[in-house]
């Protein structure tokens, strides 16, 4: 049965942070845990499947593991879990998912459930789920205004309209996607 656990890599350059993220997953998942982004570099792999990573560390950051996870093809799902809040920069990262700090253990394993079942699904609703977390993001974080007029949230919106369009067949899994999606406090941005 251990073959069949989900292995998750934790990140974080405090280590009583990945600690503390490490023994709340153990008892669900191989857990391998990375105390800086150069480290983890070193410890992620083919056999990794999701990757909890903090966006603000020294000498290597969040964002260049990142960049360095999709650059070598690691098929491994990747949630930023940062007290870093989010900005416009967002739009272009290739993350998955991401957690503000604090996260609490129930989001947080339901973060991680989330991304397993993504990994499983139709590739359009795994986009759509990578577009509507960032939507939501800068929704909760920016003004109606500040939103307003800009392209790159616009282009944000028109492709999750898309992708919605192009799920019909599939409502179902979407719906309880969707209800998974909820649960954690966040709502798809429309």
């Amino acid at each position: 049965m251990a073959q069949d656990r989900a292995t998750v890599l934790v990140v974080d350059d405090e280590t009583e942070v990945a600690d503390v993220y490490a023994l709340k997953l153990e008892r669900e998942y191989d857990v391998r845990t990375a105390y800086g982004g150069r480290e983890a570099l070193e410890t992620v792999d083919e056999d990794v499947d999701i990757v909890l990573l903090d966006r603000r560390m020294p000498e290597v950051s969040g964002d260049e593991v990142l960049e360095t996870i999709r650059d070598r093809g690691l098929d491994c799902r990747v949630v930023m879990i940062t007290a870093v809040d989010p900005d416009f920069d967002i739009i272009a990262m290739p993350f998955d998912d991401y957690l503000c700090k604090p996260v609490q253990s129930d989001d947080l394993l339901e973060a991680i459930e989330q991304q397993l079942a993504a990994s499983d699904l139709d590739e359009r609703l795994t986009e759509f789920y990578e577009v509507t977390a960032k939507l939501a993001l800068l929704e909760a974080e920016k003004t109606p205004r500040e939103l307003d007029g800009h392209e790159e949230v616009a282009a944000l919106r028109e492709r999750a309209a898309e992708l919605e369009a192009e799920m019909d067949a599939s409502l179902e899994d979407f719906a309880d996607f969707e209800m998974a999606f909820r649960e954690i406090g966040r709502q798809p941005g429309r």
